[in-house]
C-alpha cells in the first residue's frame, strides 16, 4: 500500500511534511505488539453495576484529597458531575464541550466554572474498558493523582463490575482515510474499519530527544490492553521537575502542583531519574503507552457517537493535535454509523 493511500485526505498540514514524516514513521522499529485480542460483550451498550469511589491526592492541588464516584447511568455517555457546584449541569464528554488542550483536555459546560482538568486519564476509561454509560461524581475541577497512574480507576471499575444493558452498541468508523499533520513532524491518520471488524487498533510511536528516545507499540484496544497501558505514568523532564518545585512556585497555577518522583516519570537527557516502568525487552515503554492508552484514547472518548473502529496510527502526536482530529472529523462530517 502507498503513503498516499495510507494517509488518504489531508485535512491540516502540509503535504510534504507528512509524506516525510511518514517515512520516519515507516522506518521505526515495533518494539511491542499485542495483536488480535478480542473483548467480549461487544454487541451491547454497558455501564457499571454499583457506585465506587476512588480517593487521591489532587494533580493541582497536591495537599488536597480530591474524590471520583462511578455511578451506573441510564443516559448515553459519559457525564462529569461537580458536586461543588449547586447549580451546575453535568458535563458531557464530547468534543462540543473542549475549552482547552494546552497542556492537558480540559472540559466545560455552562458557566466558566463548571469545568473538569486534566480528564484525559479518566475519560480514557471509556475507550479502554468498553464503558460505555456512566455518570462522575466529582468534588472540584482537580482530578486525583496517582501514583499508578489510572490503575486505581481501572481496579475501581473492575471492583463496581460491567454489566451489559438492554441497549445495541453502535459502532462508528472513518468515511475514508483522513491524516492531520502538525509540528515537529507529528501526524495523525484514522483509517476506516475493514470488512465490518469493529476492532479499534493502534500504532503508535514517539521519539523523544531524551532518554525516551523512539518508542513504538502496536495493539487491538480491549481491556486486556488498556489495563496493561494504564500503569503508565506521565512523562517529564528533570528541568521541567525542577522549574515546578523551584521558580514556577512562584506561579499561582504551579505552586501547589501535586507531582512527585513516584506519580511522574522523570526523564534527564540519557537517562532517567526514577525508575521507568512496562519493561519489554529490557527497554522502558512506559512513555509510549501512556501515550497511547491515556492521551490518544481520551481523545478518541470525545467522539459521542458511538465506540470507534478501524486503525489509528499516531507518530510525535500530543492532545492539540488529537483533539483537532476530532473535532475535523465532526467539523467535515467524517464519521459514519456501522
Amino acid at each position: 500500500m502507498s503513503d498516499e493511500k495510507i494517509y488518504g485526505i489531508i485535512l491540516k498540514g502540509e503535504e510534504g511534511d507528512i509524506k516525510s514524516a511518514y517515512e520516519k514513521w515507516s522506518q521505526q522499529n515495533i518494539d511491542q505488539e499485542m495483536l488480535d485480542e478480542a473483548d467480549e460483550n461487544d454487541r451491547f451498550q454497558t455501564t457499571i453495576r454499583e457506585p465506587v469511589s476512588v480517593t487521591g491526592p489532587g494533580t493541582f492541588f497536591g495537599r488536597a484529597q480530591r474524590t471520583l464516584t462511578f455511578v451506573p447511568s441510564r443516559e448515553s455517555g459519559w457525564f462529569l458531575d461537580r458536586v461543588d457546584i449547586s447549580d451546575g449541569l453535568p458535563i458531557l464528554v464530547s468534543v462540543n464541550n473542549i475549552w482547552t488542550t494546552v497542556r492537558n483536555i480540559v472540559l466545560r459546560s455552562g458557566s466558566p466554572h463548571n469545568y473538569m482538568r486534566m480528564v484525559e486519564h479518566i475519560i480514557a476509561l471509556k475507550v479502554g474498558m468498553g464503558l460505555d454509560n456512566v455518570m462522575i461524581k466529582v468534588d472540584a475541577g482537580d482530578p486525583p493523582l496517582f501514583e499508578r497512574s489510572s490503575m486505581d480507576l481501572v481496579e475501581a471499575v473492575e471492583r463496581a463490575e460491567i454489566i451489559t444493558e438492554n441497549k445495541p452498541a453502535v459502532y462508528v468508523t472513518v468515511k475514508e482515510p483522513v491524516t492531520i499533520g502538525g509540528p515537529n513532524g507529528s501526524f495523525l491518520t484514522f483509517l476506516p474499519a475493514e470488512g465490518g471488524s469493529r476492532k479499534l487498533s493502534i500504532d503508535c510511536a514517539i521519539d523523544f530527544k531524551s532518554a525516551i528516545g523512539r518508542q513504538r507499540i502496536r495493539f487491538d484496544v480491549n481491556r486486556k490492553t488498556f489495563r496493561y497501558g494504564a500503569l503508565a505514568r506521565t512523562n517529564t523532564t528533570l528541568l521541567m521537575m525542577l522549574y515546578v518545585k523551584t521558580i514556577g512556585k512562584i506561579f499561582a497555577d504551579i505552586r501547589h502542583l501535586g507531582y512527585t518522583t513516584k506519580n511522574i516519570l522523570v526523564a534527564g537527557r540519557f537517562w532517567y531519574f526514577n525508575k521507568p516502568g512496562l519493561v519489554h525487552n529490557g527497554k522502558s515503554l512506559e512513555a509510549v503507552w501512556h501515550r497511547a492508552t491515556l492521551d490518544l484514547l481520551a481523545a478518541v472518548a470525545l467522539i459521542d457517537r458511538g465506540r470507534l473502529a478501524g486503525k489509528i496510527i499516531s507518530y510525535k502526536s500530543g492532545h492539540t493535535l488529537d483533539v483537532d482530529m476530532i473535532h475535523e472529523l465532526y467539523r467535515r462530517d467524517l464519521l459514519r454509523v456501522m
